[in-house]
């Protein structure tokens, strides 16, 4: 994997899982990242391992990209309609890992290839990996493909803010001057 949280939206994926490419394509794209992602798992078990171990990549990948968060803006949020659903997302990369999803009920147990259980599994990996604070409430649907498409939109734009940068912020956005 390559990320460049300063990009433009171009995106090269690859991970044997039709669905989790279309939502990865849909993160870069949405999000202005750059991200190269070429995943090959143990798919013939099932797609488990191959997005639990991409959303572990993704968040040290996030960290990585971030450093010392100094001038970040440090918190994002973003309400995100698509079509009947209706995705609430907030981040914030305080270095203490967090994850909340409610509401979830996605009406099938697949979209295509992609085990809607998986959702979950991506964003928890996220969220500890990259040590952010996340919170993800679906608020409406009745697709799964639009739930979770609203999802991955969500975070790419909550996380597009949050490592915007503000030439007033000339340390870490923090009371205790660190973020740990």
């Amino acid at each position: 994997m390559t990320l460049a949280l300063d990009g433009s939206g171009k995106a090269q994926i690859d991970t044997g899982i039709g669905f989790f490419d279309h939502m990865m394509d849909a993160f870069a794209r949405h999000g202005l990242f750059d991200l190269t992602l070429k995943v090959r798992g143990d798919l013939r078990v099932d797609g488990h391992h191959s997005v639990e171990d991409t959303g572990i990549v993704l968040g040290r990948a996030i960290a990585e990209a971030v450093g010392d968060k100094k001038g970040l803006k440090r918190y994002g949020y973003f309400i995100l309609p698509m079509d009947e659903a209706l995705v609430m997302v907030a981040v914030d990369l305080c270095g203490r890992p967090y994850f909340v999803m409610e509401g979830v009920d996605f009406p099938t147990p697949c979209v295509g290839d992609f085990d809607t259980q998986l959702v979950r599994e991506f964003f928890y990996a996220v969220s500890y990996a990259a040590a952010m604070n996340l919170h993800i409430r679906i608020i409406s649907g009745t697709n799964s493909h639009h739930m979770i498409e609203a999802v991955f939109k969500g975070f790419s734009k909550a996380l597009a803010m949050a490592v915007q940068t503000d030439p007033r912020i000339r340390d870490v956005l923090s009371t205790k001057g660190t973020l740990a």
